[in-house]
C-alpha cells in the first residue's frame, strides 16, 4: 500500500504536466472566411436584352462586350442628328460664300464694261465740249450738259463696283456668328445621340470571373437592374476577428498564413483593422465566447484564385504578431 501511493502520485503529476509538455509555442489560427465585392454590371436606362455576350464561369479581361439592348430609338436619333448636322453646316457654308452666284457676278462685271465704254465716251465728249467753249464755239449749257453727262457716266461706273465688290463679301458677320453656334449646337446633340448609342452595348469595367447572370436575351430589364456580376481576383479578401490582446501585435501589412480544408496554404496581408470593437460573431466561436469583444481585420489574399467567395478559412498569424485566442 505504501508503494502504490507514491505511484499514484508520480502518475498524476505526470497527466497534470502532459498537456504543458505535449503543447507547442505556435498560436491557435484565427477562424475567418472567404467575401468578396462583386461588380454588378447593369444599363443606365432599361430595355429589351438583345445580346448577352458572356456565360456563367467566364472568365473576362477589361473591355470584354458583356450585352447589349435594343438600340433601334438611339439608331434613330442619330440618323437624325447627322442629317441635322449637315445641314446646319451646309447653312454655314452659304452664309460663308459669296452673297452673289458667279453668274450673277458676270452679269454686273458686263454691266461694268458698259458703263466704262459711257464714261470713256462721256470724257471724250467733255473735252471736246471745254475745247470748243474756251474758243468761243460752245456755249455754256453746251458745257455744263457734257460736264453733267460725264459726272452721271462716272456714278453709274462706281455704283455697279460696288454691287460687284459687295456680291463677293459674305453675310454680315451677326449672320456668321449664328451659323457657327448653330453647327455648334448640332454638333453636341450628335455627341449625345452617339454617347447614348455606345451605352445600350455594355463592356466589363475589369478582368474577373461572370459569376451570375440575372437576365436572358429577350427579356425587358429594367433601368438601374444588373444583368451581369464579375468577381475580379483582386476584390477577393478575407475577414477574421482577433481578440483584444492580439491587437497591438497586429499592423497593417502584416503577412499571415491562410489554410482551408481541400486547399493550398496560401499567404495574404492585412489591409483593415477596425477601430472599434464587436462582439464575436456567431458562426465562429462557441457560446462561451460570444461575449468576447474582437476586432475585424481584413485582409488581402497573394493568390485569390485558391479561395472561393464563403469558404471558412484558418489564418495563422505571423511570428512577432498577437497571440491568437
Amino acid at each position: 500500500m505504501r508503494k502504490i501511493l507514491p505511484l499514484a502520485v508520480v502518475l498524476l503529476a505526470v497527466l497534470c504536466a502532459l498537456p504543458f509538455l505535449l503543447s507547442d509555442d505556435k498560436p491557435r489560427p484565427y477562424q475567418g472566411w472567404v467575401e468578396a465585392d462583386t461588380l454588378f454590371i447593369g444599363a443606365e436606362n432599361g430595355g429589351r436584352l438583345t445580346e448577352l455576350a458572356v456565360a456563367e464561369g467566364q472568365a473576362v479581361a477589361a473591355a470584354t462586350p458583356l450585352f447589349r439592348l435594343d438600340d433601334r430609338t438611339e439608331l434613330a436619333a442619330v440618323d437624325g442628328a447627322r442629317a441635322e448636322l449637315a445641314k446646319a453646316q451646309a447653312q454655314q457654308a452659304l452664309v460663308m460664300a459669296a452673297q452673289k452666284r458667279p453668274e450673277e457676278i458676270a452679269v454686273l462685271a458686263a454691266s461694268e464694261r458698259e458703263a466704262q465704254a459711257k464714261l470713256d465716251l462721256a470724257s471724250e465728249e467733255l473735252e471736246r465740249t471745254t475745247a470748243l467753249f474756251n474758243r468761243g464755239t460752245a456755249s455754256k449749257s453746251n458745257l455744263d450738259s457734257a460736264e453733267a453727262n460725264y459726272a452721271a457716266s462716272k456714278a453709274a461706273l462706281d455704283n455697279i463696283r460696288r454691287q460687284i465688290d459687295l456680291g463677293r463679301l459674305p453675310e454680315r458677320d451677326e449672320t456668321i456668328r449664328a451659323a457657327e453656334k448653330t453647327v455648334r449646337s448640332v454638333q453636341a446633340n450628335l455627341a449625345a445621340a452617339e454617347a447614348a448609342l455606345a451605352r445600350r452595348a455594355v463592356t466589363s469595367p475589369a478582368a474577373g470571373t461572370v459569376e451570375e447572370l440575372y437576365y436572358r436575351t429577350g427579356e425587358v430589364v429594367p433601368a438601374g437592374r444588373p444583368v451581369v456580376a464579375i468577381l475580379p481576383p483582386e476584390n477577393i479578401k478575407l475577414r477574421f476577428f482577433i481578440p483584444q490582446a492580439a491587437l497591438a501585435g497586429t499592423r497593417l501589412g502584416d503577412r499571415v498564413t491562410v489554410s482551408c480544408d481541400g486547399c493550398e496554404t496560401s499567404a495574404a496581408r492585412i489591409t483593415f483593422i477596425a477601430s472599434s470593437a464587436e462582439y464575436t460573431p456567431p458562426e465562429i466561436y462557441t457560446p462561451e465566447e460570444r461575449a468576447k469583444l474582437v476586432y475585424r481585420i481584413e485582409a488581402v489574399p497573394e493568390k485569390p484564385a485558391l479561395l472561393r467567395v464563403g469558404q471558412p478559412v484558418d489564418i495563422q498569424p505571423a511570428a512577432g504578431s498577437g497571440e491568437a485566442q
